[in-house]
């Protein structure tokens, strides 16, 4: 299965690994399996992706959402203010992690050997169930560049290393979280031609909220770059979605976002109009593949999609906490 998940060549493919998923999960995860007898949903019902119940994402907060038998390997857990509950993943395989992230970079933005990686994001050590950082520790790694490595609180060191490598042509992803690098062009202001900005998220409390349009025109000019990418994910997927420029993502074949109608749930909205995020990730195939989040978005004809904000009252959540 995990072969036809990251195979996928057309919508009818993708149509199919879904209805197969499905039906291994409705089998094979009790709490998936319960959320679907409740509205009385079989796999005999389900005759479009639309038919297949979306698992609110509150779930893993406090049930453990698994769909095989084997060992757990690793346990990925949300980022949360001190006494609030987090959400766990469990991965029974993470080589089924590493693939997903592994071909959904390269499908984006080429081999990772190309690039020389920096984070301003928590080492791994220091942030262990945290799959962002696990994704860049294992990105920074495969970069094979001596100069790729974490950074949070000597961004001053980054920003001289950043220019000189820059100068040179080497191409670099810097990738953080949004107050950092805020932080890191009050610091310095950059002119970069060979490098990607790309954010993962606000600022949690830590800066002004600001809005994306907003946000990106700072770092746009901070940097000296004409666009800002984005990273789309979260602790409950083991996929994400990108954006190369004006907050328009975009996900790797195995990946998919519907939008649900903010007064039904269980009412999947046509193409274009906002609505509460639905993700469709393939490569949770041994979790729950079919998640309802608390973002709401927007999905364009060429299934690209826009996150506009969050459902009223959603827990704080998002990688910036992983630094307070």
């Amino acid at each position: 299965m995990q072969n036809k998940i990251f195979n996928i060549q057309s919508p009818e493919d993708f149509k199919q690994v879904a209805f197969s998923v499905f039906r291994h999960q409705f089998e094979n995860n009790k709490v998936y399996r319960s959320f679907c007898d409740l509205l009385y949903i079989h796999p005999s019902d389900v005759h479009a992706l639309e038919d297949i119940p979306f698992l609110p994402i509150q779930f893993f907060k406090n049930k453990k959402i698994i769909s095989s038998l084997e060992e757990v390997q690793e346990v990925f857990t949300s980022s949360g203010t001190t006494g609030s509950v987090t959400s766990k993943h469990y991965v029974t395989d993470i080589e089924c992690y590493k693939e997903s992230y592994l071909k959904g970079f390269a499908h984006f933005y080429g081999n990772i050997e190309d690039y020389t990686v920096v984070a301003l994001l928590p080492n791994y050590l220091e942030r262990k169930g945290s799959s962002l950082v696990y994704m860049v520790a294992d990105l920074i790694q495969r970069s094979k560049n001596k100069k790729s490595g974490f950074y949070l609180n000597n961004i001053e060191e980054l920003a001289k290393k950043l220019i000189k490598i820059d100068q040179k042509g080497q191409k670099t992803l810097l990738i953080g979280v949004s107050f950092a690098l805020m932080d890191m062009i009050e610091m310095q202001q950059f002119e970069l031609k060979n490098t990607i900005i790309m954010e993962t998220g606000g600022m949690k409390g830590r800066r002004k909220e600001l809005v994306r349009d907003e946000l990106h025109a700072f770092l746009q000019q901070g940097f000296g770059v004409a666009t800002i990418h984005s990273e789309y994910g979260m602790t409950e997927l083991l996929s994400q979605g990108y954006s190369r420029g004006n907050g328009i993502f975009q996900t790797p074949p195995w990946m998919k976002i519907l939008t649900r109608d903010t007064e039904d749930a269980l009412t999947i909205q046509k193409i274009g109009k906002t609505g509460g995020i639905n993700i469709i990730d393939l490569a949770n195939y041994n979790s729950c593949a079919f998640i309802a989040t608390q973002d709401l978005g927007k999905v364009h004809q060429n299934g690209t999609f826009e996150i506009i904000g969050r459902f009223d009252n959603s827990d704080i959540r998002g990688c910036n906490l992983m630094v307070l």
